[in-house]
């Protein structure tokens, strides 16, 4: 979709997509696997909170395997929300809302009290711990009864540490092959939006927040499972897994 602006949405949405699988090439089927489960346990058309939506990978695909799902894409991202709000301008299925997720009342900025999927992928893994469970908590009031949380992130098992650096050194060595034959990484891709007209303001605006990255901590599947059950879900566990990823899903 392109806005008055002129900017090509569909070119960004496809620019960061490439990015994003330079880190996590099997991050289609993450996705896929999630929109399974959406659909077991919520069906067609479910009300979902994109959390800390980014572009709007997960909505794009929702809707577009789910055409009667709506969304609420949550995010401080001014550049990547910019995107979104490009790709989806005329999609009343969808409403984007600017909040942080580490002040204590985001969820009053949504437009609903409830949801009956929270969805989220490669994104928490900003937070540390302390303020992840305390999400956690807010994500738990969010969903409704019998609803679910999705989370596809980084979740590392230090319990094995001979198979995270084996992991960890071929992935390295396939993504420096994929750099090395012209794959943009994070600040590669970040550069470019700096350089565009539309998206260099937002851009700045984003480093001033974040600054380059923000990293938390990356606990296990088993931590994240049980401090969602300590928040209020009934069920958790993963549902799929890479060497190094995780998606791990909760059901209220």
């Amino acid at each position: 979709m392109t806005m008055s602006t002129g900017t090509d949405w569909a070119a960004w949405q496809g620019s960061w997509d490439r990015q994003q699988e330079w880190y996590m090439p099997d991050r289609e089927e993450r996705f896929r696997i999630m929109l399974d489960m959406v659909e077991a346990l919520a069906g067609t058309a479910p009300r979902v909170l994109d959390l800390a939506c980014g572009t709007g990978s997960i909505t794009d695909r929702l809707l577009k395997r789910f055409p009667r799902a709506t969304s609420t894409g949550v995010d401080l991202d001014p550049a990547l929300l910019a995107i979104a709000r490009g790709t989806f301008e005329c999609d009343e299925r969808v409403t984007l809302v600017t909040a942080d997720l580490k002040e204590p009342d985001w969820p009053a900025k949504l437009p609903y009290d409830s949801y009956d999927c929270v969805l989220t992928a490669t994104a928490l893994h900003w937070l540390h711990s302390e303020p992840l469970a305390a999400l956690y908590g807010q994500v738990a009031e969010l969903v409704r009864d019998g609803g679910v949380f999705m989370n596809a992130d980084h979740m590392i098992d230090d319990s094995t540490p001979r198979i995270n650096a084996a992991e960890r050194a071929q992935r390295h060595a396939r993504m420096d092959q994929a750099k090395r034959d012209g794959a943009l990484d994070w600040a590669d891709w970040w550069q470019v939006a700096a350089k565009d007209p539309v998206l260099a303001g937002p851009t700045a605006r984003r480093y001033e927040i974040y600054g380059e990255h923000a990293d938390g901590d990356m606990p296990s599947p088993g931590w994240h499972a049980r401090v969602l059950r300590e928040k209020g879900f009934g069920e958790a566990r993963p549902v799929w897994c890479s060497p190094s990823d995780t998606l791990l899903l909760a059901v209220k």
